[in-house]
């Protein structure tokens, strides 16, 4: 029988990317969703107008004699335009959201490598001191993907560490305690000075392979590979910049608002004469396909926001902190075990079964 602690101790195991997979199935159909994740609530105010509009024009031409009819021929003429316009924002905004997908993991992966390596070169032989460093260094590793992240949103960090953050209103300090236990100790950032803290740690990372290589624990083509990851990760966090940085050009933004609003004006003149009171709703539906197309292009557009089409950076992040933690722990209880092969396991299920130790950066 299964007790209440049996069950506590159950959830308290977890898998890779725990926080980033989904848990729990959609309680609704898709095509049910009009809140969350949804993009209706950006567009219900054009899409309103443009059906005020279109009864207005079919009260119009009913009741005043208006004659507003235009021929049905010119919409097709226009909707390839439109179509053209909206598939080119969509595919950028896709792009730049993939791409950014893709960046952080090559970011991801050169972490794995660069601890993978690390945690390999420091043995049980080695000195306090050199766990020390290595630890420091493990710790810094994820403390650039926090970095990176808070960055790509402008939410600076590392002015006064531990603990401290500045404020990207007036640049005063605000409490940070995210990662501030990652860092090491003193650091002072520099983003007040234009120097971003994921930049900076990566001296951190390059000083501990140079004396490592200095110190003969590791050779110079290992070190050489070492600091290949180092720059891989330094160039995914150039090119998560240039995203982040280079907006969609104004000029195509603006002439693509106004060809929408222009062709949402033409269509009720071109459907009153056939269609009377039904234009209204018809008008409104291609409006509401036509800026909700629109509106993901512009959600896309920037990946590593709060919303929830973004990039979940905040849950890849806690997923790959508890990977490194747990990869951490298992060096430290080898190293304090005397043995080469940490590794395996065996600190975590021996052959009495022993449950995870849950190991975390504070241990």
């Amino acid at each position: 029988m299964t007790t209440a602690d049996d069950e506590n101790k159950m959830r308290s195991f977890t898998v890779p990317f725990a926080h980033a997979s989904r848990r729990k199935a959609r309680r609704w159909p898709l095509v049910l969703r009009f809140i969350k994740g949804a993009i209706h609530g950006a567009i219900v105010v054009p899409v309103g107008l443009h059906a005020l509009f279109a009864a207005l024009i079919v009260y119009i031409d009913q009741n005043l004699d208006g004659n507003l009819g235009l021929p049905a021929s010119i919409i097709p003429s226009l909707s390839i335009v439109v179509g053209l316009m909206l598939v080119f924002r969509n595919q950028t905004s896709y792009n730049r959201f993939w791409d950014g997908r893709l960046l952080l993991t090559a970011i991801i992966t050169s972490i794995r490598n660069l601890t993978r390596t690390i945690l390999t070169i420091d043995t049980p032989t080695s000195t306090p001191t050199s766990r020390a460093s290595t630890e420091r260094t493990i710790k810094i590793l994820i403390a650039i993907l926090y970095a990176t992240k808070n960055h790509l949103r402008a939410d600076w960090g590392g002015y006064v560490i531990p603990g401290r953050a500045i404020s990207p209103a007036d640049s005063s300090p605000t409490p940070e305690p995210e990662y501030s236990d990652l860092l090491p100790p003193g650091l002072t950032g520099l983003n007040h000075k234009g120097l971003g803290l994921a930049l900076q740690l990566t001296f951190y990372v390059e000083a501990y392979i140079k004396r490592c290589c200095d110190k003969g624990f590791i050779q110079a083509p290992q070190a050489s590979q070492m600091q290949v990851q180092t720059n891989n990760l330094v160039d995914a966090y150039g090119k998560m910049e240039t995203i982040r940085l280079t907006p969609i050009p104004v000029a195509h933004l603006i002439h693509q608002k106004q060809v929408l609003a222009l062709f949402g004006c033409v269509l009720p003149f071109a459907m009153v004469d056939d269609m009377g009171w039904w234009a209204v709703p018809i008008v409104s539906l291609v409006i509401f396909t036509l800026y909700g197309i629109d509106g993901i292009g512009q959600q896309l557009e920037d990946p590593f926001g709060f919303d929830k089409n973004d990039i979940q950076m905040d849950a890849v992040v806690e997923d790959i902190r508890e990977e490194v933690a747990v990869l951490l722990g298992e060096w430290k209880a080898g190293v304090e075990r005397g043995e080469e092969e940490w590794f395996s396991g065996k600190g975590e299920m021996g052959e009495a079964g022993s449950p995870w130790r849950g190991a975390s950066f504070e241990d």
